[in-house]
């Protein structure tokens, strides 16, 4: 199975055949566009690693290369300051390679995609049809925010059976989630989502170590390191999702909740709503809670606040671990991965789109 790459070191991407080569830039190396803050960059986790360790000063080689199959990638998410012409860009648009970018802060940026392979205009045509009759965009967009609220109960019922009092907050999205139905307005669908979610993450420091507080949520710019963490995670499934729906007939720029608007992939933010308790919010539940990830692993600006590179290696190891997990599938019969689990749901908006089946989101079933 192809997986993606996340390249968190400065330098430089080659092809030479059928294979992508890093150069990682070193100290005496850096060409003069390179921020000074790259100081800071540190050497690349372990599983993900793409650049090999620096050579030693006294013995001036040959640059190492980290060769990277083309046949195996199925993504890069760009941390770095990486250098790389049209001619690799042309390449990796005839293998279908989506690249991520990321600034020096990590917030996303945007993303190279290909033109696209896997087109339909009957697809597009039901797609557009289905965003243009509002009855049937709310019937998308309510399952959405249900899959959502269903994904959030289940976090908040694991913890709840595990010493935290969350009865109440339970009670109060359980109540939210039941009125979904009966809702015609799109607008106030995103207000009830927003609902949801503003008593969910209002628990959170119930769950959490004391080392962090949640205050409110603010997106751009964070504000705090639980909040940075959200915003990257959630730019994580973001681009997953995005890669997902490209190998698809689907079009990311028709969407059903979130109004489609300029330079933004609408579907891709439907979609990951239902994904992020599973994959952000069980990452940052976990790394605080274990010790992985400490208030040291954060930078507060004048009015914001990030994560810093330490802190990204350990997040993006857990997150491509956790995209690897496989659970038994209950319909297909068969071991799936979480990645996959998204590719899936995506079918099931073809073919709710196409007539075949009504769309039900997935729901954390363990």
């Amino acid at each position: 199975m192809k997986r993606n790459y996340y390249v968190l070191s400065s330098g430089k991407l080659v092809r030479k055949n059928n294979t992508f080569y890093f150069e990682e830039i070193f100290e005496d190396q850096r060409p003069e566009f390179l921020d000074d803050r790259e100081e800071e960059c540190l050497n690349q986790i372990s599983e993900l690693e793409i650049a090999e360790g620096a050579p030693e000063a006294m013995e001036p080689k040959k640059i190492p290369r980290k060769p990277i199959p083309v046949e195996d990638i199925e993504a890069l998410f760009i941390f770095g300051e990486l250098t790389f012409n049209k001619r690799f860009l042309n390449y990796a648009a005839t293998k279908g390679i989506l690249i991520h970018f990321y600034n020096y802060y990590g917030f996303y940026t945007g993303s190279f995609i290909p033109r696209e392979t896997n087109v339909s205009g009957k697809l597009t045509v039901r797609q557009a049809e289905h965003y243009g009759n509002l009855e049937k965009r709310r019937v998308l967009a309510s399952q959405f925010v249900l899959g959502a609220a269903k994904n959030i109960l289940k976090n908040l019922a694991y913890y709840g059976s595990r010493g935290s009092d969350l009865t109440k907050e339970i009670e109060n999205i359980n109540s939210l989630a039941e009125s979904v139905p009966d809702i015609t307005n799109i607008k106030e669908l995103m207000g009830l989502e927003g609902n949801i979610r503003q008593i969910y993450y209002s628990c959170w420091e119930k769950i959490l170590t004391k080392d962090f507080e949640f205050g409110k949520r603010s997106k751009r710019p964070p504000e705090n390191p639980l909040n940075a963490l959200i915003s990257f995670g959630n730019s994580l499934v973001y681009n997953t999702v995005l890669s997902e729906l490209y190998k698809t007939q689907l079009n990311p720029l028709i969407s059903f909740l979130h109004e489609p608007g300029t330079a933004r992939y609408s579907l891709s933010l439907d979609l990951a709503e239902i994904f992020k308790p599973l994959l952000t919010d069980r990452i940052i539940f976990s790394t605080i809670n274990k010790g992985m990830i400490k208030p040291g692993n954060f930078m507060k600006e004048l009015n914001f606040c990030y994560l810093k590179e330490a802190g990204r290696k350990v997040f993006i190891k857990e997150y491509d671990e956790k995209l690897k997990t496989t659970i038994k599938h209950r319909t297909l019969k068969r071991r799936v991965s979480f990645r996959q689990l998204i590719r899936l749901e995506a079918y099931k908006i073809i073919k709710h789109l196409l007539g075949d089946e009504e769309y039900k989101p997935f729901v954390i079933w363990w």
